[in-house]
Formats: C-alpha cells, sequence, structure tokens
C-alpha cells in the first residue's frame, strides 16, 4: 500500500492519475506556486499529450492561462527544452517561459501561446489562403538558423541519421509489415542509406529543430500575449512577465534540437506529417525561404535547383524515420492513431525515390513491400 498523501480536493478536476506518489508530487508543487503566481487550482484540466511520456495542462491565472508540463523524470529530460528555449528566446522566436520548474520531478509552469495550432487554422482546400501562415514560420525558421553557433546543440551526425531510418526496417518493415529484414533487401537498405546521408551531410549545419511543422506552431491570439523566455530558465524568478501584443507565430516541441543540415526544417515544414500539399505551394513557400536565408547570408547555396534535391532528399531521411516512428508508437505504446499517416509517408518516399536514378533500388523495395504495382510517373504531394 502507497504511503502518499490523499489527494489535495482542490484538484478534483484535475487529469487523471496513475501513479499516487507522482500525483501527491504535483499536488505539492501546485498549490505552493498558486499564490505567487495567480493561479486558480480549480481551473485546471488537460491541454494536450504528445507522441512522448509529456502531459500538458491549462490552467488559469490572473494573467490569463498558463501551461503546465509533466514530464517524468526517468522517462522525459526537461534541461533540453530549457536550454533550447533560452537559444530561441535569444535568437527572437517566440516560445513559451518557463516561470517555474521543478527539475527533480520534472514539473514546469509555462506561459501560453494559445490554444490554436497552425495546422488547426490552415485552410486544407485552398493552399495560398494560407500563404501568410507559412511565410511567418519561414521568419522564424531563418531568425532561428542565423543565430546558429557550432558546438551548443548536439551534433546530426552520419551515425545518428543512420539510426534514425533503421527505425524503418526495425519497426515499419519487420514489426508492422512482417518482412524479413535481411539478404538483398538488407543490401538495398544499406546502400541507400548510405546515399541519404553523404547527400544530407554536404549541407552547411545550422541550428536544426527537428519537428518544424504546423501542428507545433501556434497561431498567437487577439490581444495581450506573453512570449519571451528568460535568460536563465532553471533560475526563474517567479515574477509576472511584462504583457504585450506579440503577432508572431510561436514554436513549440523544441527539445530535440540538434545542429545538422540546414534542408532539415524547411523539408519538414512544407513534407508535414499530418497534411500534405501540391508541389506548386511546396515550391513557392520553399523559394521564399531559400530567397530570404540567402538575403541573410545563410548556407543554402546560389542554385535553387541544387537546394530543392537536397530538401528532397533529407525529407526522405526524416520519412523513413517517421514512418518507423510511427509504427512504433501504434506497436509499442498503443497509439494506433499515428499509423493511420504512415500512407502519407509512403507517399513521400516513393515520389522522391521515383525521381532519382540512385534511389529506384529502395523505390522498387517500397513497392514490393506495400504491394503497389509500380506506375511509369508519380505525382507529388497530395494522396
Amino acid at each position: 500500500m502507497s504511503n502518499a498523501p490523499s489527494p489535495d480536493p482542490h484538484l478534483s478536476s484535475a487529469p487523471a492519475w496513475t501513479d499516487t506518489r507522482r500525483q501527491a508530487d504535483f499536488n505539492s508543487w501546485l498549490s505552493g506556486l498558486a499564490p505567487r503566481h495567480g493561479l486558480s487550482i480549480e481551473s485546471l484540466r488537460s491541454a494536450s499529450a504528445d507522441a512522448s511520456f509529456r502531459r500538458y495542462f491549462r490552467i488559469d491565472s490572473g494573467l490569463g492561462s498558463r501551461i503546465i508540463m509533466d514530464a517524468p523524470p526517468d522517462q522525459e529530460d526537461c534541461r533540453p527544452f530549457a536550454r533550447v528555449a533560452q537559444l530561441m528566446h535569444a535568437a527572437n522566436v517566440k516560445v513559451p517561459q518557463v516561470l517555474a520548474w521543478d527539475q527533480a520531478n520534472g514539473f514546469m509552469l509555462l506561459t501560453d501561446l494559445g490554444a490554436q495550432t497552425m495546422l488547426q487554422a490552415i485552410n486544407r482546400d485552398d493552399p495560398h489562403a494560407n500563404q501568410h501562415w507559412y511565410l511567418q514560420a519561414i521568419e522564424a525558421l531563418v531568425a532561428w538558423q542565423v543565430a546558429s553557433v557550432p558546438g551548443v546543440l548536439p551534433s546530426y551526425s552520419a551515425e545518428r541519421l543512420r539510426t534514425e531510418m533503421e527505425l524503418f526496417p526495425h519497426w515499419y518493415l519487420a514489426e508492422h509489415r512482417k518482412v524479413a529484414v535481411e539478404g538483398e533487401l538488407r543490401s538495398t537498405l544499406d546502400e541507400s542509406f548510405s546515399q541519404i546521408v553523404q547527400n544530407n551531410l554536404s549541407w552547411s549545419s545550422v541550428y536544426v529543430h527537428r519537428d518544424f511543422m504546423p501542428r507545433n506552431l501556434m497561431i498567437a491570439a487577439p490581444g495581450p500575449g506573453l512570449s519571451s523566455a528568460p535568460r536563465d530558465p532553471a533560475v526563474a524568478s517567479g515574477a509576472p512577465a511584462a504583457q504585450h501584443h506579440d503577432a508572431r507565430i510561436g514554436v513549440l516541441d523544441f527539445q530535440d534540437a540538434v545542429y545538422g543540415p540546414i534542408t532539415y526544417d524547411i523539408a519538414s515544414l512544407m513534407r508535414d506529417a499530418f497534411l500534405s500539399w501540391d508541389e506548386d505551394f511546396c515550391l513557392d513557400i520553399t523559394v521564399r525561404y531559400w530567397e530570404k536565408a540567402r538575403k541573410t547570408g545563410l548556407p543554402v547555396g546560389d542554385d535553387f535547383g541544387e537546394f530543392y534535391r537536397g530538401v528532397e532528399w533529407m525529407g526522405l531521411q526524416r520519412h523513413l524515420k517517421v514512418a518507423g516512428i510511427f509504427a512504433r508508437l501504434t506497436l509499442r505504446d498503443g497509439k494506433p492513431q499515428y499509423l493511420a499517416d504512415t500512407p502519407r509517408f509512403i507517399h513521400y518516399i516513393r515520389t522522391t525515390c521515383a525521381r532519382y536514378r540512385e534511389l529506384k533500388p529502395l523505390l522498387r523495395l517500397i513497392e514490393k513491400v506495400e504491394g503497389i504495382e509500380i506506375q511509369s510517373a508519380y505525382a507529388f504531394g497530395r494522396l
């Protein structure tokens, strides 16, 4: 029997807990914060969960709503979140402010960037109606990349890129499709993965968000907002931040940031995990990003065609990785909603492989696994 104290009766509306000791620690932490931050404990409710073990709650305060992150320290490390929040704020990118942090237990009190993601605001039927959102997104992306300094974030090394792609044969092919990853199939994967890594690492490195897509970009709510992050989140004073209106798009889910190929984040933005665009729109936004990046001196090269090829090859690495992750989330973590989006990734993979002679063996492998008759041409974008 647990020796944990009884749950705080004021938290009766809180989301469910499976660990009574952790619930007690949370209640104690939140009760201690409430007077200083003007928190209304009875307003605590679920905000969202993600593909990791993190959960997010929303709570009201005298200065508007706040977000609470619940990140069990044996499964999630909050230190990268705090570190990258500091870096992004220094780059003038709108991110949550860390108001309080119980590092030992993995609880954070954050400013709230709003309840509407860019993904929710997007008009899926008219891509060009969303151009202003994408232009705001590339403004934030370029600002983040311009601030890049080597040696600050972990390197997106050849080993790491390849390890990520190995999620595809392990979880998608072997576990999900029940395909034996051996012999000629294994050789084809090895050769293709080597070519992909070599191509990706031919591009210069900058700060990489690693999930820079509309689901992790927040639309500014009307009226006053809070957006800055303190210089040192680990020792946040807890004093209320100044209020001001900030219409910039906000950025979330940045804790896995690395230092790697400049092609990565624009590939994430335009080859989304949860929606697809026709190639003319992808080209339009990508060339706008490329032009803006060139003007700031970012290493995107002088030939847009070469840069776009690099974006496609970088996107291929990401799509192989994410297809594996989505299979793992379903089979290991009991989150089947993610696997429903894997046809989008298979389509992305096939489209890119069909364009480049070096990738034709990988294309044939994918077609065989998926039971798809090989076509003479492939349409980019929507399924």
